[in-house]
């Protein structure tokens, strides 16, 4: 490398440097003078954004959340048969896309059973989250019990279980390929499998044991249930290969499915990371399941906020899971008046949410750890990671 070029990198570099200071401000909040504190204990209770919900959006429909699953199914049928019909290739990557949306579709749509929003019948819960995790590969109970790890501890760096925040002593003990891997798009946005058998950095445990630590020894049993149903599809997979040849499945589900764990990974994030103002992350006595709660972000997906069920109206879904899909725009715009400022309403959207696609490259830019100590803390940003990772690259 020439002089020139050395000195151009080192100038970019320092000017990176004094960005990410900027960015990270004390203790990662940016010096603009906010007049409002989001990790602020907020002046409500729960209890008075549950009394302004409507008392209908409590209520399950199994006759409608039926329905809807009537609906998708159908649609991903239709698409399959279209896709084998036509054969051609201005079709496929129509399909892909269409038809891994439809996968996250089904996914949220079993995420609702595993709340129990599906219906007030578990059997039913079961029967139909089964079905539906188990046709894109999803374990429905590892998954639904670690996911209502998640709920239950929102917001804390100790015990969350999607997308935690790593400790500095964590983060700085990763090698470069994993740091890589992490924080660099597009890699993230394929983590979803890996999280299943492997889960986080600095956790230990498996979605498919019964014996990992994610579970409660009564749990096994249910764990073990999920994981033959997981493992029946892969088999039917594997056998539907031999049938009709595996470069036909690939394309019929393994692109899709791909599509699928990447909207799966790219809205989990999306939900906890991205926003414009950093969001505080809790330990110790400052966290609450409210508090907690109120650090998730409401987005807006445009035309696909119907076809994935809504799941872009995060706060209250997180503050109170077992309200049913289609009542959550409801209870959010009676909820809003309560929680005030604490709520950051979501960018609107057009058809396609491109504006998206900035948060999430922001935020794997600058949210890389959170300090090891402290009760309130915030995402701060690794100066040297990008150098770091060049000369990974050129090693």
């Amino acid at each position: 490398m020439s002089p020139s070029m050395e000195e151009e990198e080192d100038t970019s570099f320092e000017t990176m440097k004094k960005e990410v200071y900027d960015i990270n401000g004390v203790n990662g909040i940016n010096e603009k003078g906010e007049s409002f504190d989001p990790s602020a204990p907020p002046p409500f209770k729960i209890a008075d954004i549950r009394a302004a919900i409507p008392k209908h959006c409590w209520i399950k429909n199994p006759w409608r959340s039926m329905n809807f699953v009537f609906r998708d199914v159908n649609v991903v049928l239709a698409l399959a048969v279209a896709a084998v019909y036509l054969d051609s290739w201005l079709f496929w990557p129509i399909y892909w896309v269409a038809q891994g949306t439809m996968f996250w579709a089904l996914f949220v749509l079993g995420h609702d059973c595993g709340h129990g929003s599906f219906s007030d019948n578990p059997i039913l819960n079961s029967v139909v989250g089964h079905v539906l995790h188990s046709s894109i590969l999803v374990p429905y109970h590892g998954w639904r019990i670690s996911h209502r790890t998640h709920h239950q501890n929102h917001g804390n760096v100790e015990k969350d279980e999607s997308w935690v925040p790593l400790p500095e002593k964590i983060y700085k003990n990763l090698d470069v390929r994993t740091r890589f891997l992490r924080f660099t798009i597009p890699f993230p946005l394929f983590a979803y499998p890996l999280y299943l058998w492997y889960r986080s950095p600095g956790k230990e445990g498996s979605h498919f044991n019964p014996r990992s630590n994610l579970f409660t020894p009564e749990e096994r049993k249910l764990v073990m249930t999920s994981t033959a149903c997981w493992t029946a599809m892969v088999i039917l997979l594997a056998y539907l290969s031999f049938a009709v040849g595996p470069s036909q499945m690939f394309k019929l589900y393994g692109i899709p499915y791909s599509i699928f764990v990447i909207w799966l990974d790219l809205v989990t994030y999306l939900h906890h990371h991205g926003h414009e103002q950093k969001l505080p992350w809790y330990r110790g006595k400052e966290w609450s399941y409210l508090r907690g709660g109120l650090t998730t972000v409401d987005r807006d997906y445009g035309l696909f906020n119907n076809i994935h069920h809504d799941i872009g109206t995060h706060v209250i879904h997180h503050l109170f899971p077992q309200i049913p899909h289609y009542h959550l725009v409801e209870a959010t715009k009676a909820a809003k008046p309560v929680i005030g400022e604490y709520y950051r309403e979501p960018k609107k959207s057009g058809p396609i949410p491109f504006h998206l696609i900035r948060n999430l490259v922001t935020s794997f830019r600058q949210d890389h750890y959170v300090s090891n100590t402290g009760d309130v803390v915030y995402y701060q940003t690794d100066p040297e990671m990008f150098r770091l990772l060049s000369l990974g690259k050129s090693e």
